[in-house]
């Protein structure tokens, strides 16, 4: 057999043909080996087809290609492959006839017609080997005919068995060559991701389990929360719990969370989940099924109440040497600005105070010590701090005596301590802001014995209403997200009390929107909409009730169709309002989710171009900040989207556009939107300017960034005459030295893959309220700035130990990288510097650990985070 399949070709027949002159040698051999065995299957003897066939699968196999190329027998075997088909359509059944159709299926990869699927047919109709060995670029093109296949057959509901046997085979093939990606893009086409379960191993289910996570923001749903949901079933087959513990909260799933805590003994496993909890804000009552003993319990409880957030933050401020507490003069650096700087100080001094108030107590946010509301200990008690608050008119000593909450920030114990003789002043506005500043002071602290409820409850029924407000806007702050009940009782009352006057009314809703965020409480929704529905003509036109909307929406923060109920029953208020509550409640119950339908949504409100006094295309685009927020690509194209309407837009909505710019980059100052914000800082419309200067102290919240503070100062000279325009430069300089540089306002935490509800909310609620920045900020209700406490987080990494206390150990924190689907063991980080702990962490940034003596016990490393001793690791001498 042997020697008569290499005899020498006849000379005479190939000389006509021309291609073969360009043949080498030993292509031409092979090429005339091939026509052989074409020719050879074709014969009658089995023994000789057998004999031909296994030959033309060896070449076929040991063919190796390069990307670039077809492998050589599949180019020379081409023109026989429908002489093959033929012959194989005559054959009787037989293992012969199997082997052939193996060898039809790997030629129709080049040769088949577009769409026909004939790979997959013939590798139905063959024998059942092992795919794999074929070669990979078989494999995909298989997978790729399977997901047209499926489809197909989905539609004229045929029987899927024989596919769903070769997904097997895929699936564990793409396995086992670190393809998951395309072990998971299969599964998701055939609609079977639980099948990925069985394939994971310890080598690959962190890859595996990186797509899932990082495709769920673009799948629709509810595929998105399917890949979640098998994303958390791995990583706890794997114990990797911290992670498993990230998607519950991502799901806010509360039986998931409490399935991890059960699934450990592990005490210090589950400090680390509670530090994790408490970051998120999600409240959580331990019970004895997740922790036995009542001693860690409690200990565990006070982690996830956040009692040692403020100790912690204070470590941070000692590391970093900033404890210096700073006045609203070493911000605002008047001697580096040239020129007319005199002249302003005539200006309104009582809004110059109120300003210098909030900047006061932006920087020194939770330090505990400032220069005009603390009193240090050396001036007499009746000494400075009194003085600064009578520097203050009327409502400005609301947010005066609300400051000092600000500077107490998380303190608890010695923050009530000092706000309470302010309590007893005979100034109602200075009770107010006290009222205020003790739910400030609480802010994302739980206490078992509630001390924001006992101060805070007998006031809201008061008669005075600047009181009333004070307290009941600080239960807001301080139980935001907290769910309580006995809030809803009270204060569903006060919105159902037709006496209450409007802005009493607007604040309650927004209290109940902040404390049950994202719980779609059916009673509330109803309180709210009947004091919606209750209003007049006249209160329909205040500024004001535009934030009861908001309120509503609230209560379904991105809980997507969840709203669509409360959505019906928008659509018979009254006109002046009804497309406003239409589009608010749209743009918050899909806040976070990307989703793209709803942007394109929201861009179609946007495109219309609308008579005066129609008010509803401002939150159209802040809500598409909001949707668009949610992964990195769909937030760099709401940009671009956003510079079109500023181009083509109507004046409403170029005013809301700064805004919705400062959501998408919060504390994140983009060089780009810093730009943008700059030029629209010099609008000709002062409501734009106004809404781009404060954006401004938006982006660069908590940065310090120079180039940010640099234009702030510049725009401080330009609009001296401009009592407004300056106070909004004021509060943007507070904003930008947030916390002398050691907070952040982004709701996202955990690598950007967590939102915060409550941060989210806080900051809705203060973006809506600029929307109408003349009347809300600038008026008298300046005091809702407050409310972005709620998303001011410590942006660090504080590494402890077992004992839970600071250890410092080189972290390199550098630019995070994506690595999702890469091959190999790729950087996570690049550009990195070594620091040791505590540092700081800027927006994009990630960090790992430098030494290999600590193991920590959550992949992510951000906030607090505890190490445990590494039993492997050797000292080198």
């Amino acid at each position: 057999m042997a020697t008569t399949s290499t005899s020498k070709p006849d000379p005479k027949q190939k000389k006509d043909d021309k291609k073969d002159e360009d043949l080498s040698e030993e292509d031409l051999a092979l090429k005339q080996q091939l026509e052989l065995y074409v020719e050879r299957v074709q014969d009658s003897d089995p023994g000789v087809q057998k004999f031909a066939l296994e030959s033309m699968r060896q070449e076929i196999r040991t063919s190796t290609s390069s990307m670039t190329s077809v492998p050589k027998p599949l180019k020379f075997l081409r023109p026989h492959y429908g002489t093959l088909k033929a012959y194989y359509e005559t054959m009787p059944d037989s293992d012969l006839k199997k082997y052939l159709a193996d060898i039809l299926s790997v030629l129709a990869l080049t040769m088949s017609a577009e769409g026909e699927r004939e790979s997959l047919k013939y590798r139905l109709l063959g024998s059942e080997g092992d795919i794999g060995s074929w070669g990979h670029e078989y494999v995909r093109n298989l997978a790729g005919e399977i997901s047209q296949e499926f489809t197909k057959r989905q539609y004229e509901d045929k029987p899927i068995d024989n596919l769903m046997e070769l997904v097997q085979q895929i699936v564990a093939f793409h396995m086992k060559h670190n393809a998951e990606p395309e072990a998971v893009d299969l599964l998701m086409e055939v609609e079977d991701l639980d099948l990925l379960v069985e394939h994971v191993d310890a080598s690959n289910y962190k890859r595996a389990c990186l797509y899932l996570t990082s495709s769920s923001s673009y799948l629709p749903g509810p595929d998105d929360l399917l890949a979640l949901d098998i994303a958390y079933t791995i990583y706890m087959k794997f114990d990797d719990l911290a992670s498993a513990l990230r998607i519950a909260l991502f799901l806010d799933n509360s039986q998931y969370v409490k399935q991890v805590y059960t699934s450990t003994a592990d005490l210090l496993l589950k400090k680390q989940f509670s530090y994790i909890v408490a970051r998120h804000g999600h409240t959580l009552e331990l019970d004895e099924e997740m922790v036995q003993k009542d001693e860690d319990r409690d200990q565990l409880q006070d982690i996830i109440n956040n009692t040692k957030l403020s100790e912690g933050y204070l470590t941070l401020a000692r590391d970093i040497e900033v404890m210096e507490p700073k006045s609203p003069e070493d911000i605002y650096k008047v001697h580096l600005i040239d020129g007319r700087t005199s002249a302003s100080s005539s200006l309104d001094s009582a809004r110059q105070n109120l300003a210098a108030t909030f900047v006061n107590a932006f920087v020194n946010a939770g330090f505990g010590q400032d220069k005009l509301m603390t009193v240090s200990s050396e001036s007499s008690s009746s000494g400075s701090s009194g003085s600064w608050l009578f520097k203050n008119k009327e409502h400005g000593k609301a947010s005066a005596a609300a400051s000092l909450g600000m500077v107490l920030l998380w303190d608890v114990d010695s923050g009530l301590a000092q706000i309470d003789r302010y309590l007893h002043s005979n100034d109602n506005h200075v009770v107010a802001g006290a009222l205020l500043g003790v739910g400030i002071v609480n802010c994302g602290i739980k206490n078992d014995c509630d001390p924001a409820m006992a101060l805070l409850m007998e006031y809201i029924v008061k008669d005075d209403t600047i009181t009333r407000i004070g307290a009941i806007l600080g239960l807001g702050i301080a139980y935001a997200g907290s769910h309580k009940d006995e809030l809803r009782i009270q204060l569903t009352n006060i919105l159902s009390d037709v006496k209450a006057p409007l802005e009493v009314h607007v604040f309650t809703a927004i209290t109940l929107g902040l404390v049950f965020v994202g719980s779609c409480n059916e009673e509330i929704a109803q309180s709210i909409i009947f004091a919606l529905m209750d209003r007049s003509e006249t209160e329909l036109s205040e500024p004001l009730t535009s934030l009861l909307p908001v309120a509503l929406g609230l209560l379904y923060l991105g809980k997507q169709e969840s709203v669509e109920a409360t959505a019906e029953v928008s659509k018979t208020f009254n006109d002046k309002i009804r497309k406003y509550c239409d589009v608010t409640l749209l743009s918050l119950a899909y806040a976070g989710t990307g989703n793209v339908l709803k942007i394109q949504k929201l861009l179609g409100y946007c495109a219309q171009h609308l008579d005066k006094g129609e008010t509803h295309q401002g939150p159209a685009v802040l809500g598409i900040a909001l949707v668009a927020m949610a992964e990195e690509l769909g937030l760099d194209m709401a940009i671009r989207s956003l510079e079109h309407l500023l181009q083509y837009g109507e004046q409403n909505i170029r005013r809301a556009v700064p805004l919705a710019l400062g959501i998408l980059c919060i504390s994140n100052p983009k060089v780009n939107v810093m730009d943008t914000l700059s030029r629209l800082s010099h609008d000709a419309d002062g409501e734009v300017s106004m809404a781009a200067i404060i954006s401004l102290g938006f982006i660069g919240a908590g940065t310090n960034n120079a180039r940010i503070a640099g234009m702030l100062r510049n725009l401080s000279s330009y609009y001296y005459k401009e009592a407004g325009h300056l106070f909004c430069v004021r509060i943007a300089q507070g904003l930008v030295h947030l916390g002398k540089g050691l907070l952040t306002l982004s709701p996202y935490h955990s690598d950007r893959f967590l939102l915060s509800p409550t941060a989210l909310a806080g900051l809705v609620t203060v973006m809506h309220a600029c929307l109408d920045m003349k009347s809300i900020i600038i008026g008298k209700y300046h005091y809702m700035l407050y409310i972005l406490v709620l998303a001011m987080q410590p942006r660090m990494l504080m590494t402890v130990d077992e004992n839970l206390k600071p250890l410092s150990v080189p972290v390199r924190v550098g630019q995070a990288v994506d690595v999702v689907g890469q091959a190999g063991r790729p950087k996570t980080i690049t550009g990195f510097q070594t620091h040791s702990t505590p540092v700081l962490l800027a927006a994009g940034d990630r960090a790992e650990l430098a030494t290999e003596k600590y193991i920590p016990l959550t992949p992510v490393l951000e906030g607090f985070v505890i190490l445990k001793e590494n039993p492997d690791y050797k000292e080198d001498n």
